[in-house]
């Protein structure tokens, strides 16, 4: 059954069978995860919503321009923001909905329609090599977590049963390797680096040519965060993924970005940047759980259509989660039912 199919069910009152359903699908703790690590962006949609209801008479124009300000307000995103505005408008036309309620209704089964685009809510399963170690890269800009995330993801590859390398291969920034290496200390991961200042691409040949000897699953890549300096971002990781394609079977699996969900749409943009300067294959949206600004991954996948593979619900390992649509969805939209 589809996320469209299971809102919709919701709307006709059977909310607590879809929330006993999610908990069967992908346990009570993932539930309850997503429920606590939800609640400011759920709260700030959920009140956003209301208030452009508080005073619901007809739909007219105005209507539509106050909906248009409350879902930019909420960090939907613009180019979201219209292309749902004029699918709730032709659709309360074509049903000739007027009561607040209908309307209410329309409006997140078309959300909720537009983000699934025809039940194809994106690929957050991670990309594996066949032939070699899997190689993922980590992309972003200083601050946003992407260590963190590194450290995160290696702990819980490890817990599933998989052998894991890091690789330090933000040589510039201080104290990028030392944090590295904590983690890889701490989680009995080792840890490939090399100089300060010096030349990531050969900490990478090492790392890989280490994994390979030595039969290591996944080998996770820390890299610099140097937005600033575009130019030699691009340079970096070019000569990374070039010495990655070269040195192993079918190459990178996976480029993800690293997203400070507090920033709102200013994760969309260093997104956009940074899709230009490498190809991104998935995001992990961190700090969910301490932002009111959830509503950036609707605009994300409306705008750039990169699956967000894994979001930060919380402090500990264990809270940054496997990226699930249906979870995401329902924990957005459950206080409006």
């Amino acid at each position: 059954m589809s996320l469209f199919d299971r809102i919709k069910r919701a709307f006709t009152g059977e909310d607590e069978v879809v929330k006993e359903e999610l908990k069967e699908k992908d346990s009570e703790i993932v539930f309850d995860t997503y429920d606590k690590g939800m609640e400011k962006t759920r709260k700030n949609f959920s009140e956003r919503i209301s208030d452009l209801f508080s005073g619901f008479r007809e739909i007219d124009e105005d209507f539509y321009e106050d909906l248009e300000e409350t879902l930019i307000s909420a960090d939907v995103g613009f180019n979201m923001t219209i292309a749902l505005t004029d699918a709730i408008r032709d659709e309360i036309e074509a049903q000739n909905v007027y009561r607040e309620d209908d309307v209410k209704r329309v409006m997140i089964e078309k959300m909720v329609e537009i983000y699934e685009k025809n039940g194809e809510p994106g690929a957050e399963l991670l990309n594996i090599n066949p032939d070699g170690p899997t190689v993922i890269l980590f992309v972003g800009v200083n601050g946003v977590g992407k260590t963190t995330s590194v450290g995160k993801i290696g702990y819980q590859l490890k817990q599933e049963g998989h052998s894991v390398l890091f690789a330090a291969a933000d040589t510039f920034r201080a104290g990028a390797t030392e944090q590295l290496t904590v983690w890889g200390e701490r989680l009995d991961i080792p840890v490939v680096s090399g100089k300060d200042q010096g030349d990531p691409a050969s900490v990478v040949y090492d790392a890989v040519h280490q994994a390979q000897d030595e039969g290591i699953d996944y080998v996770l890549v820390d890299t610099a965060g140097r937005l600033q300096t575009k130019a030699n971002l691009m340079q970096e990781l070019a000569k990374i993924k070039r010495i990655i394609e070269r040195e192993n079977p079918n190459g990178v699996q996976e480029v993800m970005l690293v997203l400070d969900a507090t920033t709102g749409q200013n994760a969309v943009i260093q997104a956009q940047q940074f899709n230009e300067a490498t190809e991104i294959t998935g995001l992990v949206l961190t700090k969910l759980d301490g932002t009111a600004k959830g509503g950036v991954v609707l605009s994300i996948r409306y705008d750039l259509d990169i699956p967000v593979k894994y979001i930060g619900l919380g402090e500990q390992a264990t809270d940054l989660q496997v990226f699930d649509a249906e979870q995401y969805m329902y924990n957005l939209v459950k206080g409006l039912i």
